[in-house]
Formats: structure tokens, C-alpha cells, sequence
């Protein structure tokens, strides 16, 4: 027989053994547990020493803020001892001030009372005020009458200084036209003075060298006039045709008795006074066209850019581009007269040495190229005074010297002078009559120097600014 002892050991073994795994399960747990809390002891022992290090820093830094603050609180006092000093000096220079001045005025020196820079020198002129309010009708029509005034007393200036504003004009315009053979020798090197002095003194060679050729042979033809009149008295006298006119209208009798009236000589001493008058004005509006036409020369470069700079910062620029464009065309059609002028004289020299007028071709020359600046007329001009001279020498002489200039004409105006004005200033031959005609009509002979250069000048702005506002809306 089994003991029942036996029995239950036998029966409770798996109990035993689930127990005993089930043990060792949580005894397995609690170590790890036990790990887990030794590593949370050691990070926390580390959180706590970083929070006493953080602790100290900020205490130090606590420390450094107060020294801060106490040399914060020296410095301000420092610098109310400064400010105090500062408004102590400046009471003292304030009082010297004053003394400076009770002596400048005990003394009457008003220099620098008189100066802007002395009296405000941080502000210099001042700084623009808002500009008037012209809402109010009052307001309003006493500007408009003002302006009305102030234009009209202008238009009475402008006419009663015509002459003066004449030769400012004429001035100017030689100075723009003179300015490309200035740009020419400075290119090669010359500075702008030592260029403008050596084209002015070119100018005044040239001026000099035409008075030269022309007076003797003015004052050859006068001389041969007056040994020739009783010649031509003569022939007068013995012509019939002229011998019946006298009986009919006495119109040599006439002649006598204006020559015997005790009036004549002071009539003629009158017009030599008047002849010497013109020949007097003549010669001082020479002079006064060659020395503005030094100064503007000289300061052509500093007058551009004083003009410009009246202009808004924002258009300044193309304002400047057009105005150099104007002024290079206006030199370019003075350039390119001057070598048509140039070409006509230089054929009509050789055309008078082989007409057999050596003595007068250097003079008549001259003379045809001046007269070749004038538009449209100048060129007939010039040929006019060449054929009265040719025919004081012949009739086929005169008539040959017609002949050409008629010829020469028609191949200048439809061969040489389109050729070089073409580049120059690049107007239609419409245009360029109706200029003329107008610049004639208002100033006489300068308005029609100055209108073909202007009709140029006009038609680049309306191309670049008219039409390009016409294309773009």
C-alpha cells in the first residue's frame, strides 16, 4: 500500500514547479526593476548637479549684473557732471559770443554779417516752403495778371534789346559751330583753353585776311570810277537819246542846280557822318561778336551743364542726349556750309583766273563764299557782284561770269550741297525753303542763317519726343 504521504507530494509537483518558475519570473522583474531605479537614482544625481551648476552660474551672473548696474549708475553720474560742465562751457562761449559781437559792432566790421554761410552755417540758403495755395479765386487772378505783366514788360525788353539779343544769337550760334574743331584739336591732345585760343586766333587771321583782299579791290574799283565819270560824262552828252530826254524833262539842268545848292555840302557832309556811322557800328559789332564768341566758346561745356541742371532729376539725362544732339547738328550744318561755301569760292577763283580777273579773284572769291552762308539767296548775290565786276572790264567777260554762276548754281543746289548736308542735319528741301523764308521774314539775313540749324534742331525734338508720345498711346 502506498503511504498518503506519497500521494500528495506526487499530486502537487506541477503546482510546485509553476510556482517555482513564477518566482523566478518576478525575482527576474525586480532585478531589472532594480536596475531601472539604480540608473534613475544616477541620471537624477546628474539633473541635480546640473542643477546646482546652473544654480551657481546664475548666481555669478546675478553678481555681474549688480557690478553692471553700480557701473551704470557711476557712468550716469559721470555724465550729469559732464552735461553740467558741457552747459557751463557753453554758457561761457555763449557769453564770449556775445562780447565778439558787441566788439565786431563797436568796430563796424559787417563782412560777415553780410555772408549766408557765416550767419546759418548748417541750413546755407534755407529750405524750400511748401509751395502757395491758389485755390482762392483772389489769388488766382493776381498771379495770371502778374504773369500778364511781367510777359509783357519781357516782350517790350526783348524788342527794345533786339540788337543786342541779335548778337548773342549770331555769337552763339558761330560758338556751337566753332565747338567741333575745338572737340578736334583737344582730341589731339591740346586742352580745351589752348584749343579755344588757337581756333580763335584762326577766326582772326581769317576775318583779317578777308579785310585785306577786299578793300583794295574796293577801293580800285571807287579810283577807277572816279577817273572813268567825266569819260562817262561825255558819252552821256553825246547821245541823242539822252540829248531828247533833256529837252523834254531839263533833267540836266535839274542835275546842276542840285549840284550848286549851298545845301549839297551839308547834305553830303551828313552822309559821310551817316557812312561813318555805319561803318562805325559795323566795326564794333565785329568786335562784340568775337569776344562773346571767345566767352562762349570757353564756357560752352560749364553753360550746357548750368542749362541741364534746371532740368528734373529724372528727365535730366535724355534732356542731356538731345541737347548734345541739337548742338552736334547745329555744328554740323555750320561745318557743312563752310565746305559748300569753301567749294564755291575755290571755283569761282579758278574760274576768274582763266576768265583773265587775276587782279580781283582772290577778293571776289571771298566774297562769293561769304555770301554762300546766306540760304537761297546768297549764292545769286554772289553772282551778281562777280558779273557787275566783269562787266566793268568787258561785255563778254561779264557775260561769261553770268554764265557760270548761273551753271555753278544749279550744280550746288542739286549735287554738292545735298551731298555734305545730307549728314549734317537731315531735313527735307521743303523744310528748308520754308525756314529760310521765315528766318528772313523775322530777323533778315541772321534769321535766315539760323533757321535751317533751328528747323533741324525742331524736327529732333518732334521725332523724339512728339511722335515717340504719339506711337506709345
Amino acid at each position: 500500500m502506498t503511504p498518503a504521504g506519497d500521494d500528495t507530494s506526487t499530486a502537487t509537483d506541477p503546482d510546485l514547479a509553476e510556482a517555482t518558475r513564477a518566482a523566478e519570473t518576478a525575482a527576474a522583474q525586480a532585478e531589472a526593476a532594480a536596475d531601472k531605479a539604480d540608473d534613475s537614482a544616477e541620471e537624477a544625481e546628474a539633473a541635480a548637479g546640473q542643477a546646482a551648476g546652473a544654480a551657481q552660474a546664475a548666481d555669478s551672473s546675478a553678481d555681474k549684473a549688480d557690478e553692471s548696474a553700480d557701473k551704470a549708475d557711476d557712468s550716469a553720474d559721470k555724465a550729469d557732471e559732464s552735461a553740467e560742465e558741457a552747459e557751463g562751457a557753453a554758457d561761457a562761449a555763449a557769453e564770449k559770443a556775445a562780447a565778439a559781437a558787441k566788439d565786431a559792432d563797436a568796430d563796424g566790421d559787417f563782412v560777415d554779417e553780410m555772408l549766408i554761410e557765416e550767419r546759418h552755417p548748417s541750413v546755407g540758403m534755407g529750405v524750400p516752403g511748401p509751395p502757395l495755395r491758389r485755390g482762392n479765386p483772389f489769388t488766382f487772378g493776381f498771379f495770371a495778371a502778374l504773369g500778364v505783366l511781367v510777359a509783357w514788360g519781357l516782350w517790350n525788353a526783348a524788342g527794345q534789346a533786339r540788337s543786342v539779343l541779335i548778337l548773342l544769337l549770331v555769337s552763339m550760334f558761330i560758338a556751337v559751330g566753332l565747338n567741333p574743331l575745338v572737340e578736334w584739336f583737344m582730341r589731339r591732345g591740346l586742352k580745351r583753353g589752348v584749343s579755344v585760343a588757337v581756333v580763335f586766333l584762326l577766326m582772326i587771321l581769317a576775318v583779317a585776311g578777308v579785310g585785306f583782299a577786299i578793300v583794295p579791290v574796293v577801293t580800285d574799283q571807287i579810283d577807277s570810277l572816279i577817273k572813268n565819270a567825266p569819260g562817262y560824262l561825255d558819252l552821256l552828252q553825246k547821245s541823242k537819246t539822252l540829248n531828247q530826254l533833256d529837252d523834254k524833262y531839263h533833267f540836266i539842268q535839274k542835275a546842276q542846280d542840285y549840284i550848286q545848292d549851298p545845301a549839297l555840302a551839308q547834305r553830303a557832309f551828313g552822309g559821310i557822318l551817316g557812312v561813318g556811322k555805319v561803318v562805325a557800328n559795323a566795326l564794333f559789332n565785329t568786335f562784340t561778336i568775337l569776344v562773346l564768341t571767345l566767352y562762349f566758346l570757353a564756357s560752352l561745356p560749364s553753360v550746357k551743364r548750368a542749362a541741364y541742371s534746371l532740368v528734373p532729376r529724372t528727365r535730366r539725362t535724355r534732356v542731356s542726349i538731345l541737347g548734345d544732339e541739337v548742338l552736334g547738328r547745329v555744328g554740323g550744318y555750320v561745318s557743312g556750309q563752310f565746305l559748300v561755301a569753301l567749294c564755291a569760292g575755290v571755283c569761282m577763283f579758278i574760274f576768274l583766273e582763266i576768265a583773265g580777273l587775276r587782279d580781283y579773284a582772290v577778293a571776289l572769291a571771298i566774297v562769293v563764299m561769304f555770301c554762300d552762308f546766306i540760304p537761297m539767296v546768297g549764292g545769286l548775290i554772289g553772282v551778281v557782284v562777280v558779273a557787275l565786276i566783269g562787266f566793268t572790264t568787258g561785255l563778254w567777260t561779264g557775260i561769261a561770269c553770268l554764265i557760270y554762276g548761273i551753271i555753278y548754281q544749279q550744280v550746288e543746289n542739286y549735287i554738292v550741297a545735298p551731298r555734305i548736308m545730307r549728314r549734317a542735319v537731315d531735313i527735307p528741301g521743303a523744310v528748308t525753303v520754308i525756314a529760310a523764308l521765315l528766318g528772313g521774314a523775322l530777323l533778315g539775313v541772321v534769321g535766315a542763317l539760323l533757321a535751317i540749324p533751328s528747323a533741324a534742331a525742331i524736327l529732333l525734338i518732334i521725332r523724339e519726343v512728339w511722335v515717340r508720345k504719339a506711337d506709345a498711346s
